[in-house]
């Protein structure tokens, strides 16, 4: 006999996430995945000048911020037939890949580290064998004995005055816990660490757009002007300052995160058979190095694979409306008009909230009718996982020398085969490889930059068709990106100078979607299928795979009346990506 157990609200993450699964027999043999707040964005940005629509969508979420700012400007410039300086380019290439640096640590440390590493345990480790082990697997100058009983130390303060803080609600003691306790205290450091590191790394966005985390983007190019002796602008000193920024950035991710990732992975190895999925894994490409409309130039390649098999990379065509459609057949919206199983490619697509239909609050989710706010995204017919896993395995199987360098590092430091990586295991791995992989680029593209302006090139933005008087009566354009969290895109249609319609196809819409007319699940609902789960009060392994996937689901639009009077509250969701 099975039973159905509901973990809502999956915490840490972004947004409101609710997920059901029957366990039978302490397996989970069947999951649904549910969003439970509505989206709208789409709809705010009917009828606005589409040069200002980056600034709007951009608020989709307060994590994934930036990734929505460049897929939008890259829409327009796409519908428009703008080609940006090359200094703009590498401008926004540098803070993406600052973006991922900050966005993969804090998700390891801060959102996912916690499913496997057993905070009050570390009060048992001896401060002088975890010191032993720091050095041994890192040149990473906190590692004194003295250093990690101090750690420990305010852990413990933390656990007596029965206030854990921060470290309160985890799965303290938990039978999947296999770390020893020298490894806990280890990792609860640079957690701590962590914390402080990430404010650092940002101010490369709030030196290049002004502030975080919402910096500002420009349609053809970028807003920071490059004066090397001005005060006010890009001069000398905050371009030294964004290169000693990046150096720091890399060296944390190689002697903090890296190591820890590896340490940690070795305990849990088990895991590389646990949480795979239907095999089929989609990138879009990205970090331009001859322009956005020259993908062989992508330091990231694009491409499909199918059924896990590494020999075959399928080619992506965001323009054909064969392939990337949306259905609604289990979203909380109206059906389209071509009927409840039609899917609709996003230059076409809807975002229709006036669904009347049964909706939260609920004790199960009915899963014959309706059961998220998510709408179904498919590539031929076919579910997608998408995020680091999918970016590796296909920058792995084009020979990528930077992705094969990573990979078979790491499986050969885990005693573990490729298949492996088919697994939540792979999927945690996978976002630290790129990383290493990302923190090297961005450097590489911060010094082009600084040999562009040594020679004498400061160009930062094309405005020759910024009068809207010169484009065309209609418009339609495209703009994708890798977001950190996988494969986000942004399709808008322009006519008489005005956003006629605009989709956004965002990460966790892939994944996280609900069943489409066929039966097939998506990523979240496939990879928790087979999961071993010890103990059903105490759901760990759910919250080990979902994290694996880092969701994020978005914000929430307060509406206001013209005397600032609040009226209600419509939570936006948009299963976003950074």
């Amino acid at each position: 006999m099975s039973e159905r157990i509901v973990v809502d609200p999956i915490t840490r993450i972004e947004g409101h996430l609710r997920i059901e699964a029957e366990v039978k027999d302490g397996v989970i043999v069947d999951a649904y995945s549910s969003s439970t707040m509505v989206r709208g964005i789409e709809e705010i940005v009917k009828g606005r000048d589409p040069r200002d629509v980056w600034a709007f969508v951009q608020r989709t979420c307060g994590v994934c911020t930036t990734v929505h700012a460049l897929t939008s400007v890259r829409a327009v410039e796409d519908a428009l037939d703008i080609v940006i300086p090359p200094n703009a380019e590498l401008v926004r290439n540098i803070m993406e890949g600052a973006l991922y640096m900050h966005d993969h640590v804090v998700h390891f440390y801060h959102l996912h580290a916690l499913d496997w590493v057993d905070v009050v345990n570390c009060l048992k480790a001896d401060p002088a064998e975890t010191s032993r082990v720091a050095q041994s697997i890192s040149k990473w100058p906190k590692s004194s004995p003295g250093y990690f009983s101090d750690v420990q130390k305010r852990i413990k303060k933390f656990v007596d005055s029965g206030q854990l803080g921060i470290f309160a609600n985890g799965y303290w003691g938990h039978p999947q816990m296999k770390l020893p306790a020298e490894i806990n205290l280890l990792a609860v450091a640079h957690y701590l660490e962590a914390l402080e590191w990430q404010k650092e790394i940002v101010k490369v966005h709030t030196i290049f757009g002004g502030k975080n985390p919402h910096p500002n983007y420009l349609v053809g190019g970028m807003a920071c002007a490059i004066n090397i002796e001005s005060q006010g602008g890009l001069n000398a000193e905050r371009l030294a300052y964004v290169g000693q920024l990046l150096k720091q950035g890399r060296d944390f991710v190689n002697q903090v995160y890296i190591p820890d990732l590896l340490a940690i992975a070795g305990f849990y190895r088990d895991w590389g058979a646990i949480g795979k999925g239907f095999g089929n894994y989609m990138t879009y490409g990205d970090f331009p190095t001859n322009g956005y409309n020259d993908p062989s130039s992508f330091k990231i390649p694009g491409g499909i694979i199918l059924n896990n098999d590494l020999s075959n990379i399928i080619p992506v065509d965001h323009r054909s409306t064969d392939e990337i459609q949306e259905l609604v057949n289990n979203s909380w919206y109206d059906n389209y008009a071509e009927g409840k199983d039609a899917g609709r490619h996003p230059w076409d697509g809807e975002t229709n909230i006036n669904y009347s239909g049964p909706k939260p609050p609920y004790d199960h989710l009915n899963v014959d009718e309706k059961y998220s706010f998510i709408k179904t995204p498919r590539w031929k017919g076919k579910p997608m996982e998408v995020g680091p896993l999918a970016r590796v395995l296909i920058g792995y199987a084009s020979g990528i020398p930077e992705f094969k360098n990573v990979v078979d590092y790491a499986l050969a430091k885990l005693e573990v085969p490729v298949d492996a990586l088919f697994s939540t295991l792979g999927r945690t791995a996978a976002r630290g490889l790129e990383t290493i992989v990302i923190a090297d680029w961005t450097v590489e593209f911060f010094d082009t930059l600084m040999n562009n302006i040594k020679n004498g090139d400061y160009r930062m933005a094309n405005t020759e068709k910024f009068d809207p008087s010169t484009w065309p009566a209609e418009a339609k354009g495209v703009g994708y990106m890798e977001a950190p969290r996988g494969a986000l895109a942004h399709w808008i249609v322009i006519k008489d100078g005005k956003t006629a319609n605009y989709q956004q196809v965002v990460p966790s819409t892939w994944n996280a979607s609900p069943r489409d007319p066929q039966g097939q699940r998506s990523a979240y609902e496939s990879t928790l299928i087979g999961t071993p789960v010890a103990d059903i009060e105490q759901p760990l392994e759910i919250i080990r795979t979902i994290h694996s996937f880092d969701p994020c689901i978005a914000c929430a639009v307060h509406l206001y009346d013209e005397h600032g009077k609040h009226i209600s509250t419509v939570n936006n969701i948009s299963a976003c990506d950074v």
